[in-house]
Parts: C-alpha cells; sequence; structure tokens
C-alpha cells in the first residue's frame, strides 16, 4: 500500500505529481523547489534557494513522520554547477555524519528557473 504525502507547509504541487509518496517505511518525495509556501515568493539568490527547498524537504518528511535525519539519498539538481560550493555550504547545515548517499546532477533548465531543485528518499524507522 502507498501513502500520499501532502502538507501545506511545502509548495503545492504544480503537475499532475504528488509532494511524496509513502511506501512501506520508505518515503520518495519529489523534487522541492525553492518557493516560500506562504507566499508564492522565491528568492534569487542561490543559498537562500537551496534553503528553502530543504524546508520544504523537511515539511514533507515531517507530515510523513519523518525526518532529515532519516534521509538515505538525495538528489540536488542545480542549473550552474558554479553554485556547487555554495550549496554544499547550505546542505551541510541541514544533514550531518553520516551524510545520506547524494548525486549532485547540473541540468539545463528546471522549473520557473530555478537555480536548485532537491528531492530525497528517507524512511520512518
Amino acid at each position: 500500500m502507498h501513502k500520499v504525502i501532502e502538507t501545506p507547509d511545502a509548495p503545492p504541487a504544480i503537475g499532475p505529481y504528488s509532494q511524496g509518496i509513502q511506501f512501506g517505511n520508505l518515503i520518495f518525495t519529489s523534487g522541492q523547489l525553492p518557493i516560500e509556501p506562504e507566499t508564492g515568493e522565491m528568492s534569487e539568490d542561490t543559498k537562500e534557494q537551496a534553503h528553502q527547498c530543504l524546508k520544504n524537504l523537511k515539511s514533507v518528511l515531517e507530515a510523513a513522520g519523518s525526518s532529515l535525519h532519516k534521509v538515505k539519498k538525495a538528489t540536488v539538481f542545480v542549473k550552474d554547477m558554479n553554485d556547487f560550493t555554495d550549496i554544499n555550504e547550505v546542505y551541510k547545515q541541514y544533514f550531518t555524519f553520516p551524510f545520506p548517499a547524494r548525486s549532485l546532477v547540473e541540468v539545463a533548465r528546471l522549473p520557473k528557473d530555478v537555480k536548485v531543485e532537491i528531492e530525497v528518499i528517507a524512511t520512518t524507522e
């Protein structure tokens, strides 16, 4: 059985997808954009965008009974690989050792022309 995860504390889906899906003790999130859920606004600053993506992920995970501490795998999509250092600086404020496995991929374009989007796989245990 799977369960749809939705919370008003993260931006609503802008397409035909869920904020997250729980399957057993696994939680799969959709990529979170750096949109502030209360205002719909987003910063142009890369670090602030990374912070907001991670705050949104935290909200989705908490709605599923999980947390950032239970993330096992993260995928980070960036518009410009030159932002790698700035994103890492923010990322390490949210994750501690043992860090989740991670892929970071430069892409040609992201929804709403954001600079960063992050998705994760976590557990409830």
